[in-house]
């Protein structure tokens, strides 16, 4: 089979960004399979990829307007088909992108795979999908609108990276008075992160939120959180890290006994996965991980984002386990992200629909 000539529409191309930055991983998981990748970027920070992949940016990160985002976005776009042949495109969380190209490159007999997951809807959504020929998604929750141009594919979890630590030697192993609980993700409403402030600070427990305010947005609510937490006396128990590398992310989660994502339904949400993938017991509330806890969903998944008797429960039940026993219960969940979220499998499924706009096998 030859390989793809690919173009490639990405919100942000920047491997440091605690967000988006997993985004450089795909594509350079994707480039071995392609002959070329050329990739339109709303931003254009730091990566490191392959010679047969070329970035190319709108100008976000040069503070241009939108007005002058979108004509460099044609005038890319436009150079690009004059100089090269493309097979498919891809379009990145970049519905945007994929509504304004649509009719140049359905004229050129190229097809569009449009990646979204996120419960919002938008104007640029409905136009994104409509200029697409397949949809792909991690979960069929995350995608917003019913299409029967849906394919549902998983997420892509680096699962070398994410990954346990070594096992520490008999004589460091202990049970620990205050165990450690993370919770992943930016500091917003809609991640719940005030549910586990009130769980903990009915245990022993630490807890450790990871992530910032996300960029644009009043910092009210990180504000309310730190209030909440000194009301509850957890302040001395409650640790806000702030945005961090995924290399410090992954460390907080190899020190943890327990992780924590309360996202609800229409957020499947890759944090969650990632700390699984570590082989930590993570507790959720959105049914769409039932799949992935198995026998452990009645210790792992609670009634809903804001049930703080149910997840305090839950943590406490995890805490009076042994540490083999939580190991028993992590490596389960690694085992589930392994066969249907790592990053090697997305990328097959994907390259799949790009080629025949079906999933293997079917």
């Amino acid at each position: 089979m030859s390989k793809m000539r690919l173009l490639l529409f990405n919100l942000m191309t920047d491997e440091r960004d605690p967000l988006l930055g997993f985004a450089v991983n795909w594509i350079r998981q994707l480039s071995p399979q392609c002959d070329s990748i050329d990739v339109i970027t709303m931003y254009r920070g730091f990566y490191n990829l392959p010679s047969n992949v070329r970035v190319f940016s709108a100008g976000r990160e040069r503070g241009l307007s939108k007005a002058a985002r979108v004509a460099n976005f044609y005038r890319l776009l436009l150079a690009l088909l004059g100089a090269r042949r493309y097979d498919a495109c891809f379009a990145h969380m970049m519905p945007l992108f994929a509504g304004l190209a649509g009719p140049l490159l359905a004229a050129r007999g190229i097809r569009t795979v449009l990646w979204y997951t996120h419960r919002q809807r938008s104007a640029q959504l409905r136009l994104g999908l409509a200029m697409s020929w397949r949809v792909v998604s991690a979960d069929a929750s995350s995608f917003p609108f019913q299409t029967d141009k849906l394919r549902v594919i998983g997420h892509g979890i680096d699962t070398e990276f994410y990954a346990p630590s070594p096992p520490p030697e008999p004589c460091q192993q202990r049970r620990e008075t205050q165990p450690l609980v993370v919770q992943v993700g930016r500091l917003a409403a809609v991640k719940h992160q005030a549910t586990a402030i009130m769980a903990v600070a009915g245990t022993a427990a630490r807890l450790a939120l990871i992530g910032g305010a996300q960029a644009g947005y009043s910092s009210d609510y990180e504000r309310r959180l730190h209030d909440l937490a000194r009301e509850l006396g957890l302040d001395a128990r409650c640790e806000f890290t702030g945005d961090l590398p995924a290399v410090a992310v992954r460390d907080w989660y190899r020190r943890a006994a327990v992780a924590v994502n309360m996202s609800p339904v229409g957020l499947f949400d890759k944090a969650a996965l990632e700390s699984m993938a570590c082989g930590l017991p993570t507790v959720v509330c959105n049914p769409a991980f039932a799949p992935l806890l198995g026998d452990k969903a009645d210790q792992l998944l609670t009634a809903g984002p804001d049930d703080v008797a149910g997840l305090r429960y839950r943590l406490e039940r995890l805490f009076a386990l042994s540490n083999e026993e939580r190991a028993d219960i992590g490596w389960q969940l690694r085992e589930g992200v392994l066969r249907e979220h790592s990053l090697d499998g997305l990328t097959g499924r994907l390259l799949a629909v790009l080629r025949t706009g079906e999933l293997p096998g079917l």
